[in-house]
């Protein structure tokens, strides 16, 4: 009888139109000190949860509203958190769809920004706080897990939220 073998499905990668949606549809009508704290609280509970060993930081206009170091991360998280962070400041978008843009034009953000790689990463985990007629306020930045996964931690937070507060 023939062994049958479990074929693991290796993760997609999305493409940039569903990035730019993802951004498109997570905004909030407010954004409040409260916000934050519940924000970055969910984040803390989906992480214990699946013992993820992240970091998470929600900034609003350059002030920090909230952090958390859960066990396993480390003060580099911190500073991976920075850079992604400073990236969504930057360029107005997602770090992971920022990155993304470059390597659909063949490049790499670290080749083609022009920027100190020591202080801007457009790997995944950090996600805009945008609010309806407002614009891009602030982020909120999740590091610890592989770039992808952060940013799906974050996306996944963001919907929860979004949807059990109704924006």
């Amino acid at each position: 009888m023939p062994q049958i073998t479990p074929r693991s499905t290796p993760e997609l990668t999305p493409s940039l139109e569903e990035l730019e949606a993802q951004q498109r549809r997570l905004v909030f009508r407010r954004f409040t000190h409260d916000d934050a704290w519940a924000l970055g609280s969910l984040l803390v509970e989906l992480a214990r949860e699946r013992q993820a060993p992240v970091a998470i930081d929600i900034h609003r206009a350059g002030q920090q509203l909230f952090h958390a170091a859960l066990p396993g991360s480390t003060p580099d998280n911190d500073a991976w958190i920075a850079r992604k962070r400073r990236v969504v400041e930057r360029y107005g978008a997602p770090s992971y769809l920022v990155g993304a843009r470059f390597r659909a034009k063949g490049t790499t953000f670290e080749d083609s920004s022009r920027l100190d790689p020591d202080t801007y990463a457009a790997h995944g985990g950090s996600f805009p706080i945008t609010v309806e007629g407002a614009g891009v306020i602030g982020a909120v930045t999740v590091s610890g897990l592989p770039q992808l996964q952060d940013h799906r931690f974050v996306v996944e937070a963001l919907e929860v939220f979004l949807g059990r507060t109704d924006g």
